[in-house]
């Protein structure tokens, strides 16, 4: 039966506290597994409000209720308020993901930072940025982290080759259709590729009538196609107000019998030795503003 990797982002010292807490809780009652993703350094999301000029992102936030899902201090923080530490505010909900039997690894330092800048900064910013995610997942959890998945789908190709030095043995970092190896330049990485292939409960609501009362059957109908696939949620969101709807597609996973899990799991299943390579860049994905990280069409 095809399989359903879940890839929970996990971007707010409210998603932390609060929406994991809750997801750990909804995944208990089903006796599902998935990939938790953090952010381990300072939560700046009052900082993303500058994308307010980006086409799309204005239309974006009116459609998925931004300020009710984050809530109001969250949208201050770095900007009329300090920005908090989250690795170091929020390690035991973390850890309490591992002791669950999830999977963890690293989702970004600071996701506003890297979200808005990776994608024109050099080998040196970003591997400054990966080391102090690394280091700090190494504080919080006693051990190193297998699994990246980058903020807002955001890479520059210097990322993809720090991936493999750092050790990362998997990662989760583009939208596509299928698990590759990338190709950066002439050379093959080993880090295998699982990117996101279906689209996220906010890049549907609020477009062709979808809601969130008829999302997740929207969402369902996208899913059952035959394919794997990785589905990326977040704990502010499916772990919030719209945990209903996350609800309602467990369910409806469940009842089709597809094989729910995390990444690590999916990716024991593949011989990643056979992947296709694919070079990497950026392209758009609908209801997302922006660029973000894809495979690109072979030549």
């Amino acid at each position: 039966m095809p399989r359903i990797a879940l890839k929970v982002d996990v971007d707010t010292l409210r998603g932390t506290l609060e929406g994991v807490p809750a997801l750990l809780r909804q995944l208990a009652r089903h006796e599902l597994r998935a990939t938790f993703l953090f952010s381990l350094g300072p939560d700046h999301t009052g900082r993303a409000l500058k994308r307010i000029f980006r086409p799309g992102f204005l239309a974006k936030v009116r459609r998925t209720s931004v300020g009710s899902n984050y809530g109001l201090k969250t949208l201050l923080y770095g900007t009329l308020l300090p920005g908090p530490d989250i690795g170091r505010r929020a390690a035991e909900p973390m850890r309490a993901c591992w002791r669950a039997g999830h999977e963890v690894g690293v989702h970004t330092w600071d996701h506003v930072l890297w979200q808005d800048h990776v994608a024109r900064r050099d080998r040196e910013w970003t591997r400054r940025q990966l080391q102090l995610a690394v280091e700090r997942f190494g504080e919080v959890f006693g051990r190193a982290p297998e699994v990246h998945g980058a903020a807002g789908w955001q890479m520059n190709p210097q990322a993809y080759e720090l991936e493999q030095e750092l050790g990362f043995s998997l990662a989760s970092d583009c939208r596509g259709d299928a698990p590759f190896l990338p190709r950066i330049g002439e050379r093959v990485l080993e880090v295998p590729q699982l990117p996101t292939t279906l689209p996220t409960l906010d890049e549907l609501i609020g477009v062709d009538g979808i809601s969130a009362d008829n999302v997740a059957e929207h969402l369902l109908k996208l899913s059952l196609d035959g394919r794997d696939h990785v589905y990326t949620l977040h704990a502010e969101l499916e772990g919030g107000q719209l945990a209903p709807a996350f609800e309602s597609l467990l369910q409806g996973w469940m009842a089709a019998g597809l094989r729910i899990g995390t990444l690590g799991g999916y990716a024991a299943t593949l011989d990643t030795r056979a992947l296709p390579v694919r070079e990497v860049g950026m392209g758009s994905v609908p209801g997302r503003s922006g660029l973000l990280a894809v495979p690109l069409p072979a030549a």
